[in-house]
């Protein structure tokens, strides 16, 4: 068997290829690149080229297994749509060598499989070589139809690895793809197929369950009508959950049900996955029987969502899921509102169960994007003879509706603690935007406050659809960016490990970034737009704001490390925070003040000149806090009674503090937004080297 290639030129490649949806002159670098590596014809007689291209390529999609393979995909796409009207079609005559070439190379590795030495390498390439073939089919099933054949043994591969179990998954995938473009397929073959797909469903778990379901739904519902093989296989779970239904209502504690918790688990998931591919209130399933499953199904799996086991729950929610993909109607019921809401909102309810309803929602948005995107192709196919777009409409305004029930429970999963709540909050909230479902203007606040998360991934994302609104809405993002600022610290909070500890506005980092940085540097660029945000934000120090002394920290924090690209953004600042100082400031001391009580003793009214050596006592404060800020051998030298003068002072002002000290303490807290601004002033001025 051939030796890998070399593991750098596999990174490199990785790298490279990760960067298919940059801007246009990456884009096309990348696309030409990869054009000449691997989708070049090769000559036929040139076999050492092609084992090299095939190697390079099943390396390069083996590295990617954890983050995913849309860049092959849309890769693929770009290449064959910028040839779709050449005559020449060079991309699609290498990816046709590749096909067959790979199905060569499966051939080859499998009769290897029995050397012991190379079992696990040759047993991970065939992995590769089986994923790759999917992605080809993903874009270009037609590629795969002559090899469906060779294909379809696989599915009977005894399970004893992960490898195994992705073997069977992939094949199953591609012949969902391919079998249906099969032209006149024998009995024989689609029976095996059936029968295969039916053992694997029975016998093993949730994941290859949900992809021969799936490919099972693509040949009995396109190619073979066989309806009574799956309604047989659907009453044999739906029967077994009726019955542990009922014995659980006789008796909750009996101990039937934990005996088969197995049975019930997996039934609850099969039923799931089969209402997800069939609608069984068609007349092929039930005949002329007036019973309605579909919510017959429902009323059953609402059943167990209540089950004391958190097991039983998730099951019979994912259950659901599945189900309201082939009837989102049913997400409008209002038990179904109440349970997602419930789950969603309530803060002591299990994570797990939180993730999967955002999960659902997001399987559902996942399938209706792929069902529009089919409706939009038909209606290429057929734009003359009917009027595809507007059932497309119907079915995007039923998802609007969808969205809008659940949409505020979704956004607020954004403060949760578990980073996978919040990640599938993010998907749930990037699909509905991309699809168009709601204005996007309720949703840039909460963008703004995902994009201070720790994640690199979840910034990146939050940040991209800041991106795509701001392009699309100008004035948006400005219109909402306070209110996305005191989001984010909301966000901080929540995440924050320590809550002994403040929440800092700036990353624990070598960069010293502010958290909110990307939302500086899209306002930046509009004067107008940032100078009325940094004002919003400096108001908020104000005395009369009443702002938590916690957020104010983290606001400073953020206005301190701010990517500042010209002198007048700071000098802006610091101008402003004098404005600040200088009234809030003379408030402030004016009210410390008024809550002293005048000694008993002197309570005649002080003389004009009392009055102004008080003043300009008060005003040589500035000069005894630089005095003290000096080197000890640098300060002037005082009288040596000057510490039984202090003494007096202090006696002299504890005799003025009132008994009621709570406008002394609030005198305390507000002060401390006018200390934060005099502290960001000073680092502003050492940080930009500004002189006095």
């Amino acid at each position: 068997i051939e030796q890998p290639t070399f593991p750098k030129i596999t990174e490199m490649c990785v790298k490279m290829i990760r960067r298919v949806n940059d801007e246009e002159g990456i884009k096309k670098l990348v696309n030409e690149t990869f054009q000449k590596l691997w989708f070049t014809p090769t000559l036929h007689h040139d076999k050492e080229a092609m084992t090299r291209k095939i190697l390079n390529i099943t390396d390069v999609v083996a590295a990617c297994r954890d983050t995913g393979y849309d860049w092959f995909e849309q890769l693929l796409q770009n290449l064959l749509k910028s040839e779709e009207d050449a005559s020449y079609k060079p991309v699609k005559k290498a990816c046709t060598q590749l096909v067959d070439n790979l199905v060569e190379h499966i051939l080859k590795y499998e009769e290897s499989l029995s050397d012991s030495d190379n079992k696990g390498v040759n047993s991970g390439r065939l992995v590769a070589c089986i994923t790759t073939l999917f992605l080809f089919s993903k874009i270009r099933p037609q590629l795969m139809v002559k090899h469906a054949m060779t294909m379809q043994p696989y599915l009977t591969t005894k399970c004893s690895t992960q490898n195994d179990f992705m073997v069977i998954c992939n094949v199953a995938k591609i012949l969902e793809l391919v079998v249906p473009l099969m032209e006149h397929p024998s009995e024989t073959f689609l029976a095996t197929i059936e029968e295969d797909l039916m053992k694997l469903i029975i016998k093993y778990g949730m994941t290859v369950v949900q992809h021969c379901v799936s490919c099972l739904g693509a040949v009995v519902n396109k190619v073979t009508q066989n309806y009574k093989f799956v309604w047989a296989c659907f009453n044999r779970y739906y029967g077994a959950l009726s019955k542990l239904k009922n014995q659980h209502q006789e008796d909750p504690n009996s101990t039937i049900l934990t005996a088969n918790k197995p049975a019930l688990l997996r039934s609850l998931f099969t039923v799931g996955a089969l209402c997800r591919h069939f609608d069984f209130d068609q007349e092929d399933f039930k005949g002329s029987s007036k019973v309605n499953i579909k919510d017959k199904v429902l009323e059953l799996l609402m059943y167990f969502t209540k089950h004391s086991d958190e097991e039983v729950q998730t099951k019979a929610i994912i259950g659901l899921g599945f189900a309201f993909i082939q009837h989102p109607s049913l997400m409008f019921e209002q038990e179904v509102k109440t349970l997602y809401n419930s789950i969603l909102s309530d803060k002591n309810c299990s994570v797990n169960l939180k993730i999967q309803v955002l999960k659902n929602l997001q399987t559902y948005l996942q399938e209706e994007d792929t069902r529009m995107q089919q409706a939009d192709r038909d209606w290429k196919k057929v734009a003359k003879q009917e009027d595809l777009k507007e059932m497309g409409d119907i079915s995007s305004g039923m998802s609007s509706s969808i969205m809008q029930l659940y949409l505020k429970q979704v956004l607020e999963a954004f403060f949760h603690t578990q980073s996978s709540v919040r990640h599938f909050a993010l998907n749930v909230i990037a699909l509905t935007l991309n699809q168009g479902l709601i204005h996007p203007v309720q949703c840039v606040p909460y963008l703004i406050a995902m994009g201070t998360d720790p994640e690199p991934s979840m910034r990146n994302k939050a940040d991209q659809q800041l991106v795509e609104i701001d392009k699309k809405y100008a004035g948006f993002i400005h219109m909402k960016a306070v209110a996305g600022m005191k989001m984010s610290y909301q966000v901080q909070q929540a995440i924050n490990t320590c809550p002994k500890d403040p929440v800092r506005g700036f990353r624990h980092d070598e960069s010293s970034s502010a958290l909110c940085s990307h939302l500086y540097s899209m306002i930046r660029g509009n004067r107008q737009h940032r100078r009325a945000f940094l004002i919003s934000l400096l108001n908020l120090f104000d005395d009369t704001a009443k702002t938590e002394v916690n957020m104010l920290l983290y606001i400073a924090d953020n206005l301190a490390c701010f990517p500042y690209q010209t002198q007048e953004e700071p000098l802006f600042i610091m101008h402003h925070i004098d404005i600040t100082l200088s009234v809030s400031g003379s408030n402030l001391l004016q009210s410390f003040k008024e809550s002293m009580v005048k000694d008993k003793k002197k309570e005649r009214k002080p003389s004009s000149d009392e009055e102004t050596e008080s003043d300009s006592n008060s005003g040589s404060g500035s000069e005894s806090e630089e005095e003290a800020s000096k080197p000890r051998r640098l300060r002037k030298r005082v009288n040596s009674d000057s510490d039984s003068d202090e003494e007096n002072d202090i006696n002299a002002v504890m005799k003025c503090l009132p008994e009621n000290s709570a406008p002394l303490i609030e005198f305390a807290n507000v002060s401390q937004g006018i200390l934060l601004l005099l502290m960001l002033k000073q680092h502003l001025k050492n940080l930009c080297g500004f002189s006095d």
